[in-house]
């Protein structure tokens, strides 16, 4: 087969550092943009990036050729180091979540994503990522999961 064919729509969420507050209202913007920029430079389409002040979701179709972990690695060490050009003191917390999202989710997911600041008026990330991970079947330990590792 000469040409690679794939749909690889991934709803993917990280943290800040032990989950600080780092990313105040009237940063997330310029995060958010500075985000996207990184996804067009990996050929990622964006449906929707959005989050709040201790963590990020981005709802993205990886192109073929490039493994999630390498696209969540190059997300998260540009941003990371912009910021800090910034004047901000920032990092990601290690590792991320992320989802596989089907055509017909899509929307559905893309409006979630829009819609953290309400979302989060009632709930926690913590409890959110939780929600999430057992959502979608994967296999954790919740005490494991908000571990600091230094």
């Amino acid at each position: 087969m000469p040409h690679s064919y794939a749909e690889n729509v991934v709803h993917v969420v990280f943290s800040t550092k032990d989950r600080y507050k780092l990313i105040p209202p009237e940063f997330r913007p310029r995060m958010w943009s500075y985000l996207a920029g990184i996804c067009r430079k990996l050929d990622l389409h964006v449906y929707a990036i959005g989050g709040m002040s201790d963590h990020v979701h981005l709802l993205v179709r990886l192109p073929p050729t490039l493994a999630l972990a390498k696209a969540a690695g190059a997300l998260k060490a540009n941003s990371s180091k912009w910021a800090g050009e910034k004047g901000r003191s920032f990092a990601w917390q290690e590792g991320y979540a992320a989802f596989s999202v089907s055509a017909s989710l899509v929307p559905r997911v893309t409006r979630y994503i829009r819609e953290q600041e309400a979302h989060h008026k009632n709930m926690n990330f913590e409890t959110e990522l939780l929600a999430l991970l057992k959502r979608h079947g994967v296999q954790h330990d919740p005490a494991l999961v908000f571990a600091k590792f230094e």
